[in-house]
């Protein structure tokens, strides 16, 4: 049999963000689920059962400082990070474009630099830890409509390279993991357009759209100590949609 025991983080400190719904709710619950005492930080203070959670706005620098500070009163360390909040606004809901190009980077870039920065000296203090950040496929492709979120996703999987290497030396990794499309509240207009829907199924390989559920075994494995040899990763978890090449209809010989 395999020895398992890696992957168990049994005894671990682990704080999600995003914790309230989608694929944060789904990944808190996992790494519970795999053992650990779990902090789930979101904008609404909702999180799973079995996760304490915690209402925090990553747009706000003193909230987040805030909520940190709370932690480290209550473990003394963090063994994993993952950065799982994220928005993504429709055209006209903030005002200009430049403003909700603004607000999408301020909570989907910025927003995790400073939830990273304020939990450094906690995933320091654990002596080996783990930052998992989700970025997405529109961190490498170039999709229409929604520049601002595309630019922060692309500049989150940049992020995290550069902090791999900053951090490597305190014992901390730093990876990201890339959904496809995942049938959450963000996808809810797509998910239910039978023309959208179908599109984005084909463009996989699996020829299915993702749900949050599909994110936890690969956050599991970053945030553990069975990939305690990856840093500077970023692991697609999209159905094959990257790595797809022709488009080959049910019926074609070639």
């Amino acid at each position: 049999m395999p020895d398992l025991s890696a992957f168990s983080l049994t005894g671990k400190i682990a704080v999600i963000t995003g914790a309230s719904r989608g694929i944060g709710a789904a990944i808190a619950t996992g790494l519970h689920d795999a053992g650990a005492m779990v902090f789930g930080l979101s904008r609404s203070g909702g999180a799973p059962q079995g996760v304490t959670a915690m209402a925090c706005d990553l747009s706000d620098d003193k909230a987040i400082e805030d909520v940190f500070g709370m932690i480290a009163a209550q473990g003394g360390r963090i063994d994993a990070l993952v950065n799982a909040a994220g928005i993504s606004l429709p055209p006209q809901s903030v005002g200009s474009e430049l403003a909700r190009f603004r607000a999408t980077v301020a909570t989907d870039l910025t927003g995790v630099y400073a939830t990273i920065l304020a939990a450094h000296p906690l995933l320091k203090a654990a002596g080996s830890a783990a930052i998992v950040n989700v970025t997405s496929i529109n961190s490498i492709r170039g999709f229409p409509g929604n520049p601002g979120y595309v630019a922060a996703k692309a500049g989150l999987a940049g992020l995290t390279r550069a902090l791999a290497a900053d951090y490597a030396p305190d014992g901390i990794r730093v990876n990201a993991l890339a959904p496809g499309y995942v049938a959450t509240e963000m996808t809810a207009k797509s998910f239910a357009d039978p023309a959208m829907h179908e599109d984005r199924r084909r463009h996989t390989m699996l020829g299915r759209w993702g749900q949050p559920a599909d994110m936890v075994g690969a956050a599991i494995f970053l945030a553990s100590e069975a990939s305690a040899y990856v840093t500077g990763q970023e692991i697609f978890v999209d159905g094959g949609w990257i790595a797809k090449g022709l488009a080959i209809s049910s019926d074609s010989k070639s």
